[in-house]
């Protein structure tokens, strides 16, 4: 079944009313109408399933035939710090992210960055991601379309640090602890952090600043993951530790 999102104010009275670029998706592309079925999420958590009544004039008004509460999103928020990778990686990282589970996905300039996006590209370029999430999060019928923050530095690090339980660094340099260890000696974990460098990794002084911040490094395995796999690997292993995936 085909699935879309809507703001929770075109949600009253039983009824769904859509607009936008999904009129002329589901009318045209689609080509469903009265009668046909759609699931609808609210992207608070809610999630319904709508009868097509009509469509014409750029809306497409439903019924809402049940409504629940959804259980496809982790009980664990997790934010991805992710260096700005080149060509389109950050592409590809969102994409997947957002169909594994994330919550946010905050691109980030580090020492080692070798893309440097100017105020007007970074905004096009956030655009641009904010797509992907939102198609994702489609794809994979999640309950809200996980946000892409505004590019920072990681030098800003200290801002949002204090927001998150546990902040995870995953360094090739980590060879003793690991993700499991670390969320298993940790205690009641609600929102996660993850930091991700680019190609070319961070440097020790970023390591070590980010530490004094509260980040524990940990090791990914004996092999150097790219950094368009480092994110999704170490998000997998919080999600699945934390019994998110792979059942209960």
């Amino acid at each position: 079944m085909h699935h879309f999102f809507v703001e929770p104010d075109y949600i009253t009275e039983g009824q769904v009313r859509i607009t936008g670029d999904d009129v002329k998706h589901i009318t045209k592309s689609l080509r469903l109408g009265p009668g046909d079925e759609i699931s609808v999420a609210d992207g608070k958590g809610r999630r319904y399933m709508v009868e097509i009544a009509e469509t014409g004039n750029g809306l497409v008004l439903g019924n809402i035939k049940e409504e629940f509460r959804s259980k496809v999103e982790p009980e664990v928020e997790v934010t991805l710090l992710q260096g700005l990778p080149k060509s389109r990686k950050m592409d590809l990282i969102v994409e997947k992210c957002t169909e594994l589970g994330i919550d946010k996905v905050i691109p980030a300039e580090t020492k080692r960055s070798v893309v440097k996006l100017k105020p007007s590209k970074a905004k096009r370029r956030r655009k641009r991601w904010q797509r992907k999430a939102e198609a994702a999060a489609k794809q994979s019928k999640r309950a809200r379309i996980p946000a892409v923050g505004q590019l920072m530095n990681l030098t800003d690090l200290s801002e949002i640090a204090t927001d998150y339980d546990l902040i995870l660094l995953p360094w090739e340099e980590e060879s003793t602890s690991s993700v499991k260890e670390v969320l298993g000696s940790a205690a009641a974990i609600e929102k996660v952090l993850i930091i991700i460098g680019p190609e070319g990794g961070f440097t020790a002084e970023e390591v070590e600043t980010a530490k004094q911040l509260g980040a524990k490094s940990v090791s990914l395995g004996p092999r150097i993951l790219r950094t368009e796999t480092a994110g999704l690997t170490t998000l997998s292993l919080v999600l699945y530790e934390l019994g998110d995936l792979g059942g209960q």
